[in-house]
């Protein structure tokens, strides 16, 4: 069982720490002032994203199946440390920050010039990656650099909340259904009443808002000396919504049960 967990928490951390790459995408096209071939890089992220979780989703499934023909078994105890996984993803994903935003600066160069990602990958040498250690770039993160950026507190709030529900929903609805289970499928498929919201909150407040910074960066020389800072600081924020994700685990699993009762 052990191993299972080790397992999970592995395509836990890929996935969390793909995703936040993302912003060093952006960043990398921004810089090259060529945003919609980075963008066209971010399909790669959603792919590894996707394909570790069609993975990791059943593994942990099967932790509800232990749990419902055991009740000595720690479920809440392996959710929270899955959750842990997704944290600690966030935080490689930040300190690769650096080093990722040059790496694929690189890419996007490379994928201008070969014009699709397969002729991309087959260009590729033995000694372009051992190039890749030139890339290699320390954090550096001063609190104070953070102080004077535009952005509003409620915008990195909203982040992270919507950061807690996303990291919240599949695991509380697997929780929901250990704690019912007489409807445990049902449960079990609700993770979308809790996404569903963190969906809405994404597309109404975040994904907007991050758009117009990423555009003004493309207009404007000196905000765009400021655009890595900002997703370094949104990257932060979404650490501590999956910090708050373990405060919302147990809640979310108690509303879901309610929800599937009214049903």
């Amino acid at each position: 069982m052990t191993n299972s967990l080790l397992v999970v928490c592995l395509l836990t951390l890929i996935i969390h720490t793909a995703e936040t790459l993302s912003y060093s995408v952006r960043f990398a096209g921004v810089k090259l002032n060529k945003i919609a071939i980075a963008l066209s890089l971010t399909g790669i992220i959603v792919l590894v994203s996707r394909t570790a979780n069609m993975v990791q989703g059943p593994l942990t499934a099967k932790f509800v199946d232990y749990a419902k023909a055991d009740d000595s078994f720690p479920l809440l105890n392996y959710l929270r440390i899955i959750m842990l996984a997704s944290s600690l993803g966030t935080l490689i994903a930040i300190a690769l920050f650096p080093t990722f935003v040059g790496l694929f600066a690189r890419v996007i160069s490379k994928l201008e010039i070969e014009g699709s990602i397969p002729r991309l990958l087959t260009s590729v040498t033995v000694s372009q990656l051992k190039n890749t250690r030139k890339y290699i770039r320390r954090p550096k993160v001063r609190l104070s650099s953070f102080r004077y950026l535009g952005i509003p507190k409620r915008f990195i709030v909203m982040n992270v909340f919507v950061t807690a529900f996303y990291t919240v929903g599949v695991l509380s609805s697997m929780y929901a259904a250990k704690l019912l289970p007489a409807f445990s499928t049902t449960a079990s498929q609700a993770s979308g009443l809790i996404n569903g919201i963190a969906t809405i909150l994404l597309t109404v407040f975040i994904d907007p808002q991050l758009g117009i910074i990423t555009h003004k960066a493309t207009e404007n020389a000196q905000y765009r000396d400021q655009l890595g800072k900002i997703y370094v600081l949104l990257m932060g924020s979404r650490f501590l919504g999956s910090l708050l994700g373990q405060a919302l685990l147990v809640p979310g699993a108690f509303i879901i049960t309610w929800l599937v009762k009214l049903l």
